[in-house]
């Protein structure tokens, strides 16, 4: 004979408790390093593609480099934001938490477009490559953030 069961309580789920905060805490600390990462690593290849491009002789070769590094370059740093923003809205449980790989991000990329003491430049103004990762870094990071804010509440 079956046994009926219980029917679901009225109440809520609990939220969430104090044994989650030091995950969550972690989980910040780890989406700050990772945009740290990412940026260093989408500046050291817009450097690298860009001179690999500018070194390259001829029309259809450079065309062909240059259009499969710039597609790559970018479709990497949507995909890689992509990423950073669902694991630290995931890890820390927040709708702020976006904004916890961004900031970083957006820091370290500005620091490699201005000129150091010796001279030195990581982006520089003719890298078309180095400027397509960093609106699409920065267009990604927004359209998440945007989405995470506006988002109704998951219950």
């Amino acid at each position: 004979m079956p046994v009926a069961s219980e029917p679901p309580s009225a109440e809520p789920p609990a939220g969430p408790g104090w044994s989650d905060t030091p995950l969550r805490i972690v989980g910040g600390i780890v989406a700050v390093w990772a945009g740290l990462l990412a940026a260093v690593l989408d500046l050291l290849f817009a450097t690298w593609a860009w001179e690999v491009v500018k070194g390259l002789t001829g029309g259809l070769a450079k065309g062909v480099v240059g259009t499969s590094l710039a597609v790559g370059g970018i479709a990497a740093v949507v995909v890689l934001t992509v990423l950073l923003g669902s694991f630290a809205h995931t890890a820390v449980g927040t709708r702020w938490a976006a904004a916890l790989p961004a900031l970083p991000w957006f820091v370290v990329i500005v620091a490699g477009s201005v000129r150091t003491a010796e001279g030195d430049l990581a982006l520089t103004g003719d890298n078309v490559l180095g400027l397509g990762m960093i609106m699409a870094g920065a267009i990604t990071f927004a359209v998440l953030g945007f989405r995470q804010l506006v988002a109704p509440p998951v219950r």
